[in-house]
């Protein structure tokens, strides 16, 4: 499996407090069945002031670390890239970052207020040649009034990310609710951990994909946790993807 979101650089974020804790995250999504794993700290202005080469640097440094420990876990660069406007530009010149230098970027809206002209800032990435991946939409307070909204994005080529926790309740039944409602209605690409930590918020992505395989059946939940986030990996378009 291929975890895409997860804050497992130590110190750098709300995620791994030190190397410890992110050596702890990397053991468990090991013993979770990952083989790769997308380091996507937050880039927040105002609170998280992270960077492109910062990320890339603390990114080599964790990755030397597990090899050290010999954990066989292979680290892709990545970001939580919250919504400004001048995020292409910032893709562009290496502020901001991609998953693994591909096409596809991890976008994380605000999460009580739905953004202005929200259609428009994400097609905006699409015309300009990525994919905007949309993180966890289904822990957003305002999805219920603005579900037409994802349905006609996705339809416009932005893809869903659903946290894997969301399905087993751990964020909460509203959550669960809408993250099941996409999953049966084919809105949903790829399901990631978001882990923060191995106690409060850990890396268990096969539960997820094992919920999901109940609702959608075991090759969709494969494509949900494999053959899609490969094709991340690999920067192809993937063919397998749901129908809304």
């Amino acid at each position: 499996m291929i975890d895409l979101h997860s804050h497992i650089l130590p110190g750098i974020d709300d995620g791994a407090s030190d190397l410890s804790v992110a050596l702890e995250m990397a053991r468990a999504s090991v013993a979770d069945g990952v083989t790769v794993m997308a380091c996507t700290p937050h880039i927040l202005p105002g609170l998280y002031h992270n960077t492109g080469p910062q990320i890339r640097q603390a990114t080599l440094d964790l990755q030397q670390a597990l090899d050290q420990e010999g954990i066989p876990l292979r680290l892709v660069t990545g970001a939580d890239v919250h919504m400004v406007p001048d995020l292409v530009a910032g893709l562009r010149s290496g502020r901001l970052l991609s998953l693994a230098d591909s096409r596809f970027v991890l976008v994380e809206p605000p999460h009580h207020v739905a953004p202005v002209k929200l259609e428009d800032f994400f097609f905006n990435l699409v015309v300009t040649g990525y994919v905007p991946v949309l993180t966890h939409p289904e822990r957003l307070s305002w999805i219920e009034a603005q579900y037409p909204t994802m349905q006609r994005l996705v339809r416009g080529g932005v893809w869903m990310q659903i946290t894997a926790g969301s399905l087993d309740g751990s964020f909460g039944r509203t959550a669960q609710y809408w993250a099941n409602r996409m999953l049966d209605e084919g809105y949903v690409h790829i399901l990631a951990t978001d882990a923060h930590d191995t106690g409060r918020r850990p890396p268990t992505l096969s539960k997820g994909r094992d919920l999901a395989a109940k609702r959608v059946g075991a090759l969709e939940a494969e494509h949900l946790v494999v053959t899609r986030p490969s094709s991340i990996l690999d920067d192809v378009l993937e063919a397998n993807l749901p129908m809304p």
